[in-house]
């Protein structure tokens, strides 16, 4: 997992004001007046905290707090309530193949576990890669009222080598039961501070577990590994949140405070304490609609790597850009992948793509999240920095690879 360090900022010092230049006698009994106005209103501020902290108008203040506490409470119990129900438990089975000391070939079947969020009242549920990986063999599903379901269809997932750890899955035989699809959300227009709440099936054996907490920052790059440490995935411009995020959690919903979703739960940092992260929603809205509308996952590809520029991203690279998708130079030129949509339109690294059509690249909106509003087959115009000189560069859109 990525580890974030937070350097110590330069404060400046701090000195008492000099009053020699207050040398009219006149001025300086103005100022002196102000002054003794000003004191005796702090102390008449901290003489009403003493008030209220030793009795006087402490009841008053203390029903305030609890009242403040119960509706907060109701508020998260309501939240548990409504989107919990469109909260699912899944398990899934898959067969592992190796061989032994002799050389000889073996086949075990393993087991795991997370959550998902059930997306269309048809049975169609969005969840983690990471949760039903490539060699599935099995995928079933529990509903927040007990009730389960087997043979669940994988429709689709991104490839390992995608920075959307998404996947979907159908329930293929409802048998009556009427589902309640999430409420969706903007995931931008969510700001640091703002609350928000986790559901999921913390270890894989507490269902619907709901924490609450914060978003604690915004485009956040990690590399995520498995229990051994071993990397299996890079994420980008994801969500960080102190809102409680255990194993099992992988693919619930986060969630804001009128109920609508705005994140994928995904990844925890193992080193620290209630520091997780989720993908944006918007950053799979496209892929929503598309598997919605055609029952198939098909993901718009550019064929770029890249990093979301923020002011420390920009004084690290020397950028006069401070916003934007930053195409990273690399040592054998991948940055712009072979044949891909973005090599056939000429895109080069250290290009900093600052639109797409009219949709702004920025720290609201990764460059993901804008291609995720169009669809594969789609001509797209982006408004690049090259050199210190602004072009539009035109590329038509393909359906990502598999691998």
């Amino acid at each position: 997992m990525a580890i974030i360090q937070f350097n110590k900022p330069n404060l400046p010092k701090l000195r008492a004001p000099d009053f020699s230049r207050f040398k009219n006698r006149r001025l300086g009994q103005r100022f002196l007046l102000f002054a003794s106005c000003l004191l005796l209103g702090f102390g008449g501020g901290l003489l009403g905290a003493q008030i209220n902290n030793h009795g006087g108008l402490g009841k008053t203040t203390i029903a305030q707090k609890q009242q403040y506490v119960s509706s907060e409470s109701q508020l998260i119990s309501q939240i548990a309530k409504t989107t919990g129900q469109s909260v699912v438990s899944i398990d899934v089975e898959s067969q592992t193949t190796g061989q032994d000391f002799f050389g000889f070939q073996y086949s075990q079947r393993q087991a795991g576990a997370g959550t998902g969020f059930i997306i269309s009242d048809l049975g169609i549920i969005a969840t983690n890669r990471h949760v039903v990986p490539v060699g599935t063999s099995s995928v079933s599903v529990t509903l927040s009222d007990g009730t389960k379901y087997s043979g669940v269809q994988v429709i689709g997932r991104t490839a390992s080598s995608n920075s959307l750890d998404v996947a979907f899955l159908k329930i293929t035989d409802l048998k009556g039961k009427k589902l309640v699809p999430v409420t969706l959300g903007d995931s931008s227009k969510m700001q640091v501070g703002d609350r928000v709440v986790a559901i999921g099936n913390a270890l894989g054996q507490f269902q619907n577990t709901v924490t609450t907490g914060i978003i604690s920052g915004h485009g956040r790059d990690v590399q995520a590994g498995d229990q051994n440490g071993v990397v299996i995935e890079n994420l980008t411009d994801l969500f960080q949140t102190d809102a409680a995020i255990n194993p099992g959690n992988s693919g619930g919903p986060l969630v804001n405070i009128n109920g609508e979703v705005i994140g994928v739960n995904t990844a925890i940092a193992g080193s620290a304490q209630n520091i997780g992260f989720a993908i944006p929603l918007n950053d799979l809205k496209g892929l929503i609609n598309s598997v919605l509308a055609t029952g198939q996952l098909q993901q718009p590809y550019l064929g770029v790597r890249y990093v979301s520029l923020t002011d420390d991203l920009a004084y690290q690279y020397n950028l006069t850009v401070t916003r934007g998708a930053y195409v990273v130079p690399s040592a054998d030129g991948s940055s712009i992948i072979a044949g891909s949509p973005a090599d056939t339109a000429g895109l080069k690294e250290k290009d900093i793509i600052t639109k797409v059509n009219n949709v702004s690249v920025d720290d609201k909106t990764s460059l993901t999240s804008a291609l995720s509003q169009f669809k594969v087959g789609d001509n797209i115009a982006l408004t690049v920095i090259r050199g210190g000189k602004t072009i539009t560069v035109h590329a038509t859109l393909e359906a990502a690879p598999s691998s």
